[in-house]
This record gives structure tokens, C-alpha cells and sequence, in this order.
């Protein structure tokens, strides 16, 4: 286990470095008020006056102006290469939820190892904000109390199954996998209840749901940190 570098009881908005809009910026900030920059995220937060908690990263993206400007303690490079800045922070960040921009959006590339980080780390509360879209991993059970025709996409990182109350297209007893059957652009009929059987589900839905998903988050176990190991494992030998 990495010892933490940002412990808080409160949550934390994690700023990446991708193109984003500060109106989205401030909607995070209005959930989770204390902030962490990955890399050149912390040039987000400069620019608007806001102080991170810390800087975290390979620092090789960050604007040298805004280095100067934070205190050096608070600058924390980690040189591993094996991990992205989203995933360095992750690991080193611990908060009951963390909400997350300025990581959808810019390049794909960066995108997908962010979603990739989240489910080799589904023990963290974690929320991807994008302009449209939030993206999280699907704890053990998670109900949502949505009206019907809410956009819902399930989209598997690995091998598993969800069993399902309330959607539109029913999911139980499907088999999804990202080279096979995956569950975009389903919908609710009401109020859902998702209850995958591994820590490799990602639940995407549109932005204006952010607040239902976060109280519907911190009210529902996470997995645990031997569940996430063991299913990383597994899906390292599948491969």
C-alpha cells in the first residue's frame, strides 16, 4: 500500500489536464471545495485563484509560472512511469469521494487509461465529470432514484455480469465484455438497482444526474480493496 499524501474527511476535486470549461470547474468545486492538481491540472486551478491541496505527477506538463507560485511542499513528482498522473493521485489521495475534471474530453488516449485507472482502483469513490457525461465505477449494489427515459450506459472494462431492476433493456444473465456484448445507450423506466458481480463495471450517464449519483454513492459500500486486487488478478491471468 502507498502511503496517502492528502488525507481529508471532506471530499476533493482532482483537476487533470484536459481542455475543460470553468464552468465545469466550478460545479466540481461546489461539491468538493478542497483541491488537488494532477500535473498541469494545478494551471486550471491558478487560473482561477484557487490554492490546490497539493500538485501530483511526473510534473512534465505543468506550466513553470504556476511551479513558482505554489509552496514546494505542496509539489509532489512521482517519477514512476508505469502509472498515469490520474492514477498517481488516486492512489495517494484519500477522501470519501474524489470528483474528478479535466479528465474526459482532449485526447482519447488519455481518456481511456483514465477509465482504466478507475477500475483498477473501484475502491476509491471516484466520479469522471465531462461536459455531457459522468463516468464512475458501479459499486456491489447501487440504487438511483431517476425518472424514466434517463440515458444509462453500462460499459464493462472486463469480463462480468449485472443483475438490474429498472432499465429498459433488461441485463441480467448476459455475459459483457469490451470485445463482445457491451450495454450503451440503455434507459431507465423509473428508479434503477444495479448489482454487478465484479469491481469492472462502469456506469455512464448525463451530467445533470451528478447529484443523485453522489448521494446515491456515499450511501452504498465500495469494494473492497481485496475484491479489487483479487479481480485484477484474474483478469491479468485471462490475458
Amino acid at each position: 500500500m502507498i502511503d496517502p499524501i492528502i488525507t481529508k474527511n471532506e471530499p476533493i476535486t482532482l483537476v487533470g489536464g484536459a481542455n475543460l470549461k470553468p464552468a465545469l470547474l466550478h460545479l466540481a468545486l461546489e461539491f468538493a471545495s478542497h483541491a488537488v492538481g494532477a500535473d498541469s491540472g494545478a494551471d486550471a486551478l491558478c487560473k482561477l485563484g484557487k490554492d490546490p491541496l497539493a500538485v501530483i505527477g511526473d510534473m512534465d506538463s505543468i506550466d513553470l509560472s504556476v511551479t513558482a507560485q505554489i509552496p514546494k511542499q505542496r509539489i509532489h513528482r512521482i517519477h514512476d512511469q508505469d502509472s498515469t498522473d490520474f492514477e498517481k493521485c488516486l492512489m495517494r489521495l484519500e477522501a470519501p469521494v474524489l470528483i474528478c475534471v479535466g479528465f474526459l474530453g482532449g485526447q482519447v488516449h488519455h481518456q481511456m487509461a483514465a477509465q482504466t485507472a478507475l477500475v483498477r482502483n473501484a475502491h476509491k469513490r471516484c466520479i469522471l465529470l465531462g461536459e455531457e457525461d459522468i463516468v464512475f465505477v458501479i459499486p456491489p449494489k447501487l440504487s438511483l432514484d431517476l425518472e424514466a427515459g434517463v440515458r444509462v450506459s453500462l460499459y464493462p472494462m472486463a469480463k462480468c455480469r449485472i443483475h438490474s431492476h429498472g432499465l429498459h433493456w433488461p441485463t441480467t444473465a448476459i455475459d459483457f465484455s469490451p470485445d463482445g456484448k457491451v450495454g450503451t445507450s440503455n434507459k431507465s423506466t423509473g428508479p434503477i438497482r444495479l448489482m454487478p458481480d465484479c469491481p469492472k463495471m462502469l456506469a455512464i450517464l448525463p451530467l445533470e444526474c451528478l447529484t443523485i449519483v453522489l448521494e446515491a454513492l456515499m450511501k452504498e459500500p465500495q469494494w473492497s480493496v481485496g475484491q479489487v486486487l483479487d479481480s485484477n488478478r484474474i483478469n491479468s491471468l485471462a490475458r
